[in-house]
């Protein structure tokens, strides 16, 4: 849409209140809430911000940002309507000086997928959203659960309603969920995307999130996104399809390959391969995410590829012969903690670095890696993933990628954060340090 006709439909649809809203770096939505007789105002001169007071932006000395709305994610919120009715719109941020802000995680896709433009590629993504709902959570997170169902089962009645809600509320943001249902675990409980532009399926994956915590915080009950929120149960991953097209052409499908794989899409898992070390700094980014990365659940460890083979890091589903523009594969590593906009940029340009090299995958993996024998993983040289946050930030900080990806700037602070979050993390003393210690 055009200005004018945003403008005309707003008016047209009685929407009084904007929600203007951004990712912080963590990938939690920020936003200002204004009259919506003031977004021409907004249109023309932004609405400024302390860049500064927001986690990743800018130093004190040049705190000086402001909003853009992006005209195309105007979405009506659903849920309100009492005659006063309330729209969000998603924004990008700029400096003082009109300049796209180099730290902005929108604005660093939208940067790493400029650099497809001179290739004609454009990546897609699709993805799959795990999480837990809860009846009751207390101070001490004691958890109630909703249900004690598994993976298909049928939930409760809370459980049913909230999917159903979901979905229809999802529709009225133009976000086309393919499937929801509930997981491996009691209580929880997976969404997945249809596949389209990794930009979009990244404003998508927050506008869910706001959407489940706003529908759980109506039923009375509670949602949780951490990676492995209770111990000895199954942990909450963001599966990531990736594909990359050329119009309207799969250029990771060949009928010639057993795998029916093209050899760009080798290259592309290749590259993967050789970085998701110092990737998993990004696509697994809290401490709590290492938790869920440990043998003996669906959650990968080993840096591995295969076909449908889900102990392997890269797993390539099966899809129809007759759909080429399914060709795809899946990375198994992040989770929902993650913020899209980086995570998409991380994964994307390790791919493009395997193009651009060459780069030759392993052989594929089909046995089960979890019961395979220590010593054949060791003659394959079968590696895995970092064991903690602090292994994964040292991999990071040494990845010229990861610093081309992110711009010097949110390349450093990215570090900075997290080293913090370690450092906090490591002075605290757990329950399981009491009971262990405590008499010796």
């Amino acid at each position: 849409m055009t200005k004018k006709e945003l403008l005309l439909k707003i008016k047209g649809d009685n929407v009084r209140i904007l929600h203007l809203q951004f990712s912080d770096l963590h990938g939690e939505i920020k936003e200002v809430i204004i009259p919506s007789n003031k977004l021409d105002d907004s249109l023309e001169k932004g609405i400024w911000f302390d860049g500064s007071s927001v986690e990743g932006f800018t130093r004190i000395y040049e705190s000086d940002l402001y909003l853009k709305p992006d005209l195309t994610t105007y979405s009506i919120f659903p849920w309100v309507d009492k005659g006063i009715r309330e729209a969000r719109i998603i924004c990008d941020i700029y400096t003082s000086q009109g300049r796209l802000c180099e730290t902005g995680p929108r604005n660093i896709l939208k940067k790493n997928l400029e650099k497809l433009k001179k290739y004609k590629y454009e990546f897609k993504v699709g993805a799959e959203i795990e999480f837990y709902i809860f009846k009751n959570v207390d101070n001490n997170y004691n958890l109630t659960y909703l249900d004690s169902s598994g993976y298909f089962d049928l939930s409760t009645k809370e459980g049913d309603e909230f999917i159903s809600r979901v979905i229809e509320t999802a529709a009225q943001f133009d976000i086309n969920i393919e499937a929801a249902h509930h997981e491996v675990g009691n209580s929880q409980f997976e969404i997945d995307f249809q596949y389209d532009s990794a930009d979009k399926i990244a404003d998508r994956i927050l506008t869910l999130k706001y959407i489940i915590k706003y529908i759980v915080r109506e039923l009375g009950l509670r949602v949780t996104f951490m990676p492995k929120p209770i111990m000895n149960a199954a942990g909450s991953g963001m599966h990531i399809h990736q594909s990359l097209f050329m119009g309207e052409e799969n250029i990771f499908y060949s009928e010639k390959d057993k795998y029916n794989l093209s050899k760009l899409a080798y290259n592309f898992i290749a590259g993967q391969i050789k970085h998701i070390k110092a990737v998993s700094a990004v696509t697994c980014p809290s401490v709590n995410s290492f938790k869920r990365l440990v043998s003996g659940y669906e959650a990968p460890i080993y840096i591995s590829w295969g076909r449908t083979n889900r102990s392997t890091l890269i797993r390539l589903p099966d899809w129809s012969k007759k759909s080429k523009s399914s060709a795809r594969f899946e990375l198994r590593c992040p989770d929902v903690s993650a913020n899209p906009y980086l995570a998409f940029s991380t994964v994307l340009m390790s791919g493009m670095d395997g193009i651009k090299n060459n780069l030759k995958p392993p052989k594929p993996v089909e046995e089960n890696l979890y019961k395979i024998d220590p010593d054949i993983l060791e003659k394959n040289h079968i590696d895995i993933l970092p064991g903690s946050l602090y292994e994964a930030i040292e991999e990071f900080k040494k990845s010229r990628l990861m610093e081309e990806t992110f711009g010097k700037r949110l390349f450093d602070k990215y570090i900075e954060t997290k080293i913090n979050e370690w450092n906090r993390f490591k002075v605290q003393v757990t329950k399981w340090e009491l009971n262990q210690y405590f008499d010796q």
